[in-house]
C-alpha cells in the first residue's frame, strides 16, 4: 500500500514570514487547512495506511524538497488549500492538476466526487489543470515527484462555503479521506514495480517526428533535455524545474515548455507527446507592453465568450475598442485585453467596481474614491486604460487627449514589462504573471502558439 502526504496550504512559511493566505470572515486559509488536515491525517491512520503531515514550519519550497527526499513509487501528494474571489456569489470546490495529464484529470475527479458525496451541500467546479490558475502554474502539481493534486475547498469569501468549511468539517474531511483512499488504492495497484522500466512515448515537433524518444513518469511527459537545447529553450531560467536521470539521459517534463511560448500537446492514441516550437510571436517581444497585438478582433471576441458566455452582453464593442485605442497610442491590445479580464473577471465584476462605471483595469480616483473611477462611455474607459498602461510603459506624449485621471501621477517608463506592474499598478506581487498567464491561454486559443 502507498504512503499519502498531506500538507495543508499557507500553513507554513512563504516570502520569509508567516502567510495566513486568504482572511475572509474572521479566519484564515492557513487556520481552517490546518485544522481540516489535523482530522484528515487520523482517519487515513484508522484506515491502516501511511500518513507523512507536512510540517506547519516549511515554505512551500522546503515542502517539496520535504516530500520529494521521502516519497516513493505507489505514494501521493494532496495540498489543502480554501480559495477567495471577489464576487462573495463564486463557490465550490476545483481540484488542480498538472495540466496535460488525463489520468491525474481523473483523479482530481475521484477525489472531488468522494467530497461531494459526503457534503452534497458544497457545489463541484470539476478539475481543472493547474494552467487554468491565475499564474498559470502551480508548483506543487509541477515540482512534487510523486503523482500530486492541490485542491481548494472552497471559497472562504462565500458565505455558504464558508459556513461548511467552519461547521461541516468532520464531513468534508471524511469525503476527501474516501477520495484519498480511492486515488491512493489505484496508485498503488496500476503503479509500475521498481524494476520495470518507464513507458516510452513519441516525441512529434513541428509536424515531424523526433528521433530520439521520451518517457512517462507518473503519466507525464518528460522529453531528453538535448531536445530542450534544440528549441533553443534555457531551463537555467526556471532553476524549480524537476530533472530526471534515466539510462544515461537527462530528461524535463514536457509541460515546462509551455513557458517558453512552446506549444505542447498529447496524441493519446499513438502516445506522442506534440511540440510546436514555430510562433508568430517573438518571445522577445511577448511581454513588452510597448508594440502591438497579435489577435483578430474575432479571436478576442471568442477568447471572450469561452471564458465568459454573456460577457459581450452589455459591451459588444469592446473586442474592437481595445484594439483601436491601443493601435492609436502604440500599445499591445493583446496585453491591455487580457489586464481587463483580470480586473474584471472577464466582465464579470463583481468587486467594488461596477459595469456603469466603464473602469476596466480598476483605475483610481483622484481623491480617494473608494469605487475607482468612473467614465462616461465604454470607449472612454478603455482610452483611459490605455493611456495609464502608456505611462508606465514609455516616455512616448499621449495621441489623444488625456482622459486618464492618474496619468500625470506615474513615474513615466518606469514598468516597460508586463511583470513590473506588479506592486505598482496592483499590490498582488504575482499581478504581472496573471496577465501574462492569461494572455498565453489568448495565444493558444487563437492558435498563434
Amino acid at each position: 500500500m502507498g504512503r499519502i502526504f498531506v500538507s495543508a496550504g499557507h500553513g507554513g512559511l512563504d516570502n520569509g514570514g508567516w502567510d495566513p493566505g486568504t482572511i475572509a470572515g474572521g479566519t484564515t486559509e492557513a487556520q481552517q487547512t490546518i485544522l481540516l488536515r489535523d482530522v484528515i491525517v487520523p482517519e487515513l491512520r484508522s484506515r491502516g495506511f501511511e500518513v507523512l503531515s507536512v510540517p506547519d514550519t516549511l515554505s512551500l519550497e522546503q515542502t517539496i524538497i520535504w516530500i520529494n527526499s521521502r516519497a516513493r513509487r505507489g505514494d501521493v501528494a494532496l495540498e489543502i488549500h480554501a480559495d477567495s474571489s471577489s464576487n462573495p456569489a463564486t463557490r465550490g470546490a476545483t481540484a488542480y492538476y498538472i495540466a496535460g495529464n488525463a489520468e491525474r484529470k481523473k483523479h482530481g475527479d475521484m477525489l472531488l466526487l468522494a467530497l461531494i458525496r459526503r457534503l452534497p451541500q458544497l457545489p463541484s467546479r470539476g478539475s481543472k489543470p493547474d494552467t487554468a490558475t491565475g499564474v498559470g502554474h502551480l508548483t506543487f502539481c509541477r515540482q512534487v515527484a510523486i503523482p500530486s493534486l492541490l485542491l481548494e475547498v472552497g471559497f472562504l469569501s462565500n458565505p455558504d462555503d464558508r459556513a461548511l468549511i467552519l461547521n461541516r468539517r468532520r464531513d468534508m474531511a471524511l469525503g476527501i479521506v474516501d477520495g484519498l483512499e480511492a486515488w491512493s488504492r489505484e496508485v498503488t495497484g496500476t503503479a509500475p514495480s521498481v524494476e520495470q522500466s518507464h513507458p516510452v512515448i513519441n516525441i512529434r515537433i513541428n509536424g515531424q517526428d523526433y528521433g530520439e524518444q521520451g518517457i512517462l513518469i507518473n503519466n507525464n511527459a518528460f522529453i531528453p533535455i538535448d531536445l530542450i537545447d534544440r528549441l533553443g529553450v534555457d531551463l537555467s531560467q526556471r532553476p524549480q524545474t524537476r530533472l530526471v536521470q534515466y539510462r544515461g539521459v537527462v530528461y524535463a517534463k514536457a509541460i515546462e515548455l509551455r513557458d517558453f511560448t512552446i506549444n505542447v500537446g498529447w496524441d493519446n492514441p499513438s502516445r506522442t507527446v506534440v511540440l510546436r516550437s514555430i510562433t508568430q510571436i517573438c518571445p522577445g517581444m511577448f511581454d513588452r507592453i510597448v508594440g502591438h497585438g497579435n489577435t483578430s478582433e474575432v479571436q478576442l471576441i471568442m477568447f471572450l465568450k469561452a471564458n465568459n458566455e454573456n460577457a459581450l452582453a452589455e459591451f459588444p464593442d469592446l473586442p474592437k475598442l481595445y484594439r483601436e485605442e491601443a493601435t492609436v497610442e502604440g500599445m499591445n491590445y493583446d496585453i491591455a485585453f487580457c489586464q481587463m479580464c483580470l480586473a474584471t473577471n472577464f466582465l464579470r465584476f463583481g468587486g467594488d467596481v461596477k459595469p456603469a462605471q466603464n473602469n476596466f483595469a480598476d483605475l483610481g480616483a483622484v481623491g480617494g474614491g473608494a469605487q475607482g473611477a468612473t467614465f462616461p462611455s465604454a470607449q472612454m474607459g478603455v482610452r483611459a486604460h490605455i493611456q495609464h498602461l502608456k505611462a508606465y510603459a514609455n516616455l512616448e506624449p499621449l495621441v489623444q487627449d488625456v482622459v486618464d485621471p492618474r496619468f500625470r501621477f506615474v513615474t513615466r517608463g518606469i514598468a516597460p514589462l508586463v511583470d513590473q506592474l506588479s506592486g505598482r499598478w496592483s499590490s498582488d506581487l504575482d499581478y504581472g504573471k496573471k496577465i501574462l498567464a492569461i494572455l498565453r491561454r489568448l495565444y493558444e486559443s487563437a492558435d498563434l502558439i
